[in-house]
């Protein structure tokens, strides 16, 4: 059986790297965009993707939480975990069924949320 597919995009490349470790090292592939226009590439031409690891505070195009919502219009299937340190969204900010987790996270917090997503 193939293992369940996480886009982690993140902006800052030691928190994206510790991300990626993480997320591997929980049993789960990995893609990593730097943005959220990358991010929708990966979806657009990836139907294997089926979590969106996402930072809120990213350059670009939109934020983690626009990108979400993006995310959550064109691809519903795809379980959604946002993360920030610095930015808490209310529920109402954050499409529904979104897992969100405070910066810095722990291994287990991160290993927790992807087993209920998958």
């Amino acid at each position: 059986m193939a293992k369940p597919v996480v886009l982690v995009v993140e902006d800052e490349p030691i928190i994206r790297m510790n991300a990626v470790s993480i997320i591997e090292d929980a049993g789960f592939d990995v893609i990593e965009a730097t943005n959220a226009d990358e991010a929708i590439l990966f979806l657009e031409t990836r139907p294997d993707i089926s979590i969106v690891f996402t930072d809120i505070e990213m350059p670009g195009s939109m934020d983690g939480l626009k990108l979400a919502h993006a995310i959550r219009n064109r691809w519903p299937p795809v379980v959604l975990i946002i993360a920030s340190g610095r930015v808490t969204p209310g529920p109402d900010e954050m499409p529904t069924e979104t897992i969100f987790l405070r910066k810095p996270y722990s291994e287990a917090t991160v290993a927790k949320a992807l087993r209920k997503a998958a």
